[in-house]
């Protein structure tokens, strides 16, 4: 799968149905987030994330943060009202100019487009916090969210924060994503996309697993520290959140 075909896919999910793809919630699919409810959400998981990087003795300063993979803000807002300024990039036009149009009471709150295989756009350490939440397991390969990690590390501050979390396991059969490889081929077969989000509960999103070793090492060779892994784990996915010290 490539990078385009990835940006496509969320540029369909964004025109569908945003807030359930940001957040597949079960009974949430077409259109019944409700706005406030779904926001909720995100200023409860920052609220125990900050709470969680304050008893690692994190982020006294809360001058800039980064949500990767921001969706329609629903981190970013909540991250906004907490930080001097709050940086969401995603890789879906159709995502960020929702997420503008939401969040426009938030003025702390800024959204770019990053269809690139970094974060070029970024300086080095220039960010307090790097936050992505349910993103790296939709991107294309282990390779890809290698990437992305070490691109976190780059731009976070030597005395900052970078927190993600990756599925580490999925059981069969859930393995088999079969969803998703019905979806492609029905895709392929010229079958509507519009018509088989909306109708049916096939999805071109993906998983994409990585080890807990496998995080450890990469973290290790970049010189990084996990201070701290929680399970986030839902339904038959197992996921850890990790809480890595840059330097």
């Amino acid at each position: 799968m490539t990078l385009g075909r990835h940006r496509e896919d969320w540029e369909r999910l964004a025109e569908v149905d945003a807030m359930w793809a940001v957040l597949t919630a079960p009974g949430r699919k077409g259109g019944r987030w409700d706005p406030e409810e779904f926001f909720a959400t995100g200023e409860r998981e920052v609220e125990h994330v900050l709470a969680t990087a304050e008893r690692l003795g994190k982020l006294a300063r809360r001058e800039e943060a980064l949500d990767f993979g921001c969706g329609v803000g629903r981190l970013t807002r909540a991250l906004g009202q907490r930080f001097g300024h709050a940086l969401g990039l995603d890789v879906s036009e159709g995502m960020v100019e929702r997420a503008r149009a939401l969040n426009a009471d938030v003025p702390a709150a800024e959204f770019r487009v990053n269809d690139a295989r970094d974060l070029g756009s970024v300086a080095d350490d220039s960010v307090d916090l790097v936050y992505s939440s349910i993103v790296l397991q939709h991107l294309p390969s282990a390779a890809d969210i290698e990437r992305y990690v070490g691109e976190f590390l780059r731009v976070a501050r030597p005395d900052g924060l970078v927190v993600f979390g990756i599925p580490r396991h999925i059981p069969f059969p859930w393995s088999l994503q079969p969803r998703r490889r019905v979806y492609a081929l029905l895709r392929r077969l010229g079958v509507p996309e519009e018509w088989m989000l909306r109708q049916t509960p096939l999805t071109p999103m993906r998983m994409t697993v990585l080890p807990e070793e496998r995080v450890r090492a990469l973290l290790g060779r970049h010189g990084a520290t996990v201070l701290h892994a929680e399970p986030i784990d839902e339904g038959p996915v197992r996921s850890l959140r990790y809480y890595v010290s840059p330097a």
